[in-house]
């Protein structure tokens, strides 16, 4: 039903507006569209750009996809976006989303996208959080439905282990209250 992913990687783009103006890519399928010229994909690639910001992804998704509320596939890797946006809450129907090789470096920020029911894949590698000790055990937490983590299976093993370090911080947490 679907067709290839809408390609608007390596245009140089620094703000979702300037997508606005641009021909995705069309290098191994052709893009199919619509009566209204929107394009029959559930999946955008706007990585290798120079986004710092995706206010405007709403509207962009809108511009482009001919069934926005179907995007199933985001991949804004390489950009230059520095928090977990609370506009990827809103994605519904989003499976996959790639944001590494960018420069989110708050950790926390990774909790907002537990509220997507169906992402079973995400990648977050190359950003500062990666420094952090607990990122694995952090986002596994957090994205409890996640199957792939960084381009490699979450094990049943980093799942238990995710578990202990919450429970571990959640006490910690508590006691820190209490005091």
């Amino acid at each position: 039903m679907y067709g290839a992913p809408v390609d608007l990687s390596f245009k140089q783009i620094s703000s979702l507006a300037d997508a606005w103006t641009e021909e995705p890519s069309t290098v191994l399928r052709p893009l199919k569209r619509n009566s209204q010229m929107k394009y029959l994909s559930c999946s955008l690639r706007l990585n290798n750009n120079n986004i710092t910001h995706i206010h405007d992804l709403h509207k962009t998704v809108n511009h482009f996809l001919a069934e926005p509320s179907q995007l199933a596939w985001l991949d804004l890797s390489f950009n230059k976006i520095s928090h977990i946006d609370q506009v990827l809450c809103e994605l519904h129907e989003l499976r996959v989303l790639y944001l590494h090789g960018n420069n989110i470096f708050i950790l926390s920020e990774v909790d907002r996208l537990g509220v997507l029911p169906h992402l079973h894949t995400v990648t977050l590698h190359g950003n500062v959080i990666e420094t952090n000790k607990a990122y694995r055990n952090r986002v596994i937490s957090a994205l409890p439905q996640l199957k792939t983590m960084d381009f490699s299976a979450v094990t049943r093993q980093e799942r238990v282990m995710a578990k202990i370090w919450q429970s571990s911080n959640n006490r910690r947490s508590c006691k820190e209250t209490l005091q």
